[in-house]
């Protein structure tokens, strides 16, 4: 059962990034409403994933990796790194949640989102979204890439 909940936690993280990039896209293309959209999704898909994968460390499903001494190095780095960053990833993603939400409601719609009450908080939801973007899209690289890694040179750890 595990291993099929591991599956359906990249299934969900690969959607994430997806919907993620679309986003960017779609603000970039002016198009606030779908993005607002492709966010949401982007954000529960990532929730999706979190509670997956926890739910996988809780039954004990873990690999280990057990592939050539020499790519060790670059392995542990590239896990150490997805793991800080995606630690570092939760609040940025909160953070910018936050004020686009508030934002919102100070706007009262997506059409009045320049008011005065309402630019304060998407100017800090853009300030957060520059850090928040880049680690999201990172942590979600480097997971698939780890995850694919430990399906060739990955070893179950009965636990």
């Amino acid at each position: 059962m595990a291993a099929i909940i591991n599956q359906w936690a990249v299934i969900t993280i690969v959607l994430s990034g997806i919907a993620l990039t679309a986003g960017v896209f779609l603000i970039r293309s002016g198009n606030r409403e779908a993005h607002m959209r492709a966010m949401l999704i982007a954000s529960a898909l990532a929730t999706l994933f979190l509670v997956l994968y926890l739910t996988r460390l809780g039954l004990g499903y873990e690999k280990k990796y057990v592939g050539p001494e020499q790519w060790r190095g670059a392995y542990f780095f590239l896990l150490i790194s997805h793991i800080l960053l995606a630690a570092a990833n939760l609040p940025l993603a909160l953070g910018a949640l936050w004020n686009a939400w508030k934002g919102l409601r100070a706007a009262g719609n997506l059409g009045n989102i320049g008011a005065p009450a309402a630019r304060p908080f998407f100017n800090r939801h853009r300030a957060w979204v520059r850090w928040t973007v880049p680690v999201w899209l990172y942590v979600a690289a480097t997971g698939w890439i780890i995850y694919l890694v430990l399906g060739r040179y990955g070893e179950v750890v009965k636990g």
